[in-house]
């Protein structure tokens, strides 16, 4: 299934299932945000939207709303850094012998269709294709094995990045946290619908280019020692985002650099998980 956060009628946000044409509510059915939803785990939060359509939910056709990002309040928004070897390589960084996290926060998050902002105290903004785990069950002390079992779904998500910012100093907060830096979407897709998150093609096309392109099989790091690393130290709750990492072809390490531009449009694409597509503007 693919789940979404859309605009209701009196503009606030609302949960229910993407089928194309159309959007059926989940509200009548109790749930009052993603991360409920995602409490269910993957299997439950399909049960429980199956006996809501069947149950007649309330139909909004698509055209006539506004989806907005997939969760909009996450506890922890945890990104990886270098975990494409093509990526690390072109970065001039060592492969990793650990994962690198890092994070976000929740002023990052924007969804489908809103603007990009470059902020004013940037010369140097980036674009990163990923992949991005939704976590449903929740726990501590993970193990790999048990990985899907915490897994609610996938999505798209652009890591915009700073590279001035973020490179000044060892630290890379400052330069993946302005704000609009995380567009996410357009839906989560349930985790049954992926028979292979280690496999599935990812690209971005800028402005009509496409910029990178690669595969989720190149990961360093996979979807089970991520989730088991992480947790060895903090609890994963539900609605957790966890961004893969990108691969090679950002553009500060192109010759010459292609930086985001005011008037660009990004598309990311995880095979899949639909299309992400937002503007780019200059901060004002």
């Amino acid at each position: 299934m693919k789940f979404v956060t859309f605009r209701n009628s009196t503009d606030q946000p609302e949960v229910g299932v993407l089928d194309g044409a159309n959007i059926y509510s989940l509200a009548g059915a109790g749930i009052s945000d993603m991360t409920q939803l995602a409490a269910l785990g993957a299997a439950g939060a399909v049960k429980k939207a199956t006996a809501a359509i069947t149950a007649k939910a309330a139909k909004v056709p698509t055209k006539q709303t506004k989806l907005m990002a997939p969760v909009l309040n996450p506890s922890k928004i945890l990104c990886v850094g270098l975990n494409y070897r093509d990526h690390a390589i072109e970065s001039n960084m060592a492969i990793p012998k650990f994962p690198t996290i890092f994070s976000k926060f929740n002023n990052t998050i924007i969804g489908q269709g809103d603007t990009i902002v470059l902020p004013k105290q940037s010369t140097q903004p980036d674009y990163e294709a990923e992949m991005a785990v939704v976590i449903g069950v929740g726990g501590k002390h993970i193990a790999a094995r048990s990985w899907k079992k915490h897994v609610f779904g996938y999505m798209n998500l652009h890591d915009v990045s700073a590279r001035d910012l973020q490179l000044c100093t060892t630290q890379w907060l400052m330069g993946k946290s302005p704000d609009t830096f995380a567009p996410c979407g357009p839906c989560i897709v349930s985790a049954d619908e992926i028979a292979d998150p280690h496999n599935l093609n990812i690209k971005i096309t800028v402005s009509g280019e496409v910029l990178q392109k690669s595969n989720t099989k190149h990961l360093i790091f996979d979807i089970p020692k991520l989730i088991s690393y992480i947790s060895s130290v903090m609890t994963l709750q539900p609605g957790d985002i966890i961004s893969t990492g990108t691969p090679a072809g950002v553009g500060f390490a192109r010759k010459p650099p292609r930086l985001l531009r005011d008037g660009d449009v990004c598309i990311v694409e995880v095979q899949g998980l639909g299309k992400l597509e937002n503007p780019v503007a200059l901060e004002k």
